[in-house]
């Protein structure tokens, strides 16, 4: 168990250190409240101070404004190809993390912000870490997140495909793009004489199980190797009414059997996640990608196929080759059957003041149509 340590009304205290995206425990504490400046909590945090505060809530949040706009005003300079600048893009915001995490506050043991004016933080950190198991440290920035998660989950995001909302958990990607939901609601589904098996592998919130589902598919397979991405999905099956043809199974990238269809929609960009989120957006070493086209093959019945929803933004950023990716698919025995291609729709690929705005214009999503040769 990590903790931390620090002296408050010259006595020496201690709490359990949590992180999402399992940063260290700070070595050094120092108690802030509401008669520290900005310029004075910049100045420790660079030098890698936590500040654990203990003033106003609102006031709290008004610093750590002020901190990312110190933090914001040296953007990462572009780099001499569109790899250089997504690493070096990558390498900034991860050392901007480091430096607003080290506004970190205190859960008491009922998961309680003590704070002047806090809001009532205890479902949401129930939800997000579990029941309590004593005083806890969390970074603000964090804090936040978890508050943001639990608002997402009550509202839900509208899923037109669906007709529906999904209400998508703490650390769980968010289906907040429809462009692949979309790709997996109008591809044309296997010709089959039976009643129709489909796995959707990595399901997240089970939005592509769901849609998979009200197609008319009989029996869903949805698999996940999160447990916060299990307990998502088999929530969305309990919500939307589907649990007798969608079976969520786990923690596994591909279930027991064969099935007409196998979905993937991998993590789109080979890198290191930092966060439990980003499991969604990044997979290191395409290692996701790769278990998909080399396992399909086995667990397709003849005249199966697998869908795989791709973006090629990993291309445009040279992460990845359109030759190697089809390599990849050569090399675990498959052939491209189709492609259906779609462009996004979200605001950063309008977004101009965004470092990697021509990756992201460029971008199309795709979903292959593979079989085995």
């Amino acid at each position: 168990m990590s903790t931390i340590h620090w002296t408050e009304d010259r006595t020496a205290r201690s709490a359990r250190w949590h992180s999402e995206s399992a940063a260290p425990p700070p070595r050094r504490v120092v108690v802030a409240d509401d008669r520290m400046n900005a310029a004075t909590a910049h100045r420790l945090a660079r030098e890698g101070t936590a500040l654990l505060w203990r003033g106003d809530f609102p006031n709290a949040r008004q610093l750590l404004n002020a901190l990312r706009r110190r933090a914001d005003r040296r953007p990462p300079r572009p780099g001499n190809t569109p790899a250089e600048s997504f690493h070096l893009h990558r390498q900034a915001r991860g050392h901007r993390a480091r430096l607003l995490g080290r506004l970190i506050v205190l859960l008491e043991d009922d998961h309680t912000l003590d704070l002047r004016r806090a809001p009532d933080v205890r479902q949401a950190c129930f939800e997000a870490y579990g029941p309590p198991n004593g005083r806890t440290a969390v970074a603000l920035t964090e804090l936040l997140g978890v508050l943001g998660a639990r608002q997402w989950r009550e509202r839900g995001v509208e899923v037109p495909a669906l007709g529906a909302r999904i209400h998508p958990h703490h650390g769980v990607f968010s289906p907040v793009r429809g462009e692949y939901v979309d790709l997996v609601a109008r591809a044309p589904l296997p010709a089959s004489p039976r009643r129709r098996t489909a796995f959707d592998l990595g399901t997240g919130t089970g939005v592509l199980a769901a849609v998979l589902a009200q197609r008319g598919v009989g029996h869903v397979v949805a698999t996940d190797i999160a447990p916060r991405a299990l307990a998502c999905a088999r929530d969305t099956v309990r919500r939307l009414g589907l649990g007798g043809r969608v079976e969520v199974v786990g923690p596994a990238l591909f279930p027991e059997g064969r099935a007409d269809l196998v979905v993937c929609n991998p993590p789109w960009l080979p890198a290191r996640p930092t966060s439990a989120v980003e499991q969604g957006v990044y997979d290191p070493d395409g290692e996701m990608l790769r278990g998909f086209l080399h396992g399909l093959a086995d667990h397709l019945v003849p005249g199966g196929e697998g869908w795989l929803i791709l973006s090629d933004l990993a291309e445009h950023l040279g992460l990845r080759s359109r030759s190697e990716l089809l390599t990849g698919i050569e090399a675990a025995g498959l052939r491209v059957v189709d492609r259906l291609d779609i462009r996004p729709r979200h605001p950063r690929a309008r977004d101009t003041t965004d470092p990697l705005h021509a990756a992201r214009a460029a971008e199309v999503t795709s979903l292959w149509r593979l079989a085995p040769r």
